[in-house]
């Protein structure tokens, strides 16, 4: 393969990497402890 094939794919499987991590561990069960400063503080 070409260096820049291999480069683009890696760069590919990286983003999507962290993007489904980020999604994780914002919605999954580590997401439950994440609190909330604009909720705390409504009339």
């Amino acid at each position: 393969m070409e260096p820049a094939t291999v480069l683009s794919i890696s760069i590919a499987v990286a983003t999507v990497a962290i993007t489904g991590f980020l999604v994780y561990v914002s919605f999954g069960p580590p997401g439950q402890e994440l609190r909330d400063p604009f909720e705390e503080h409504e009339d």
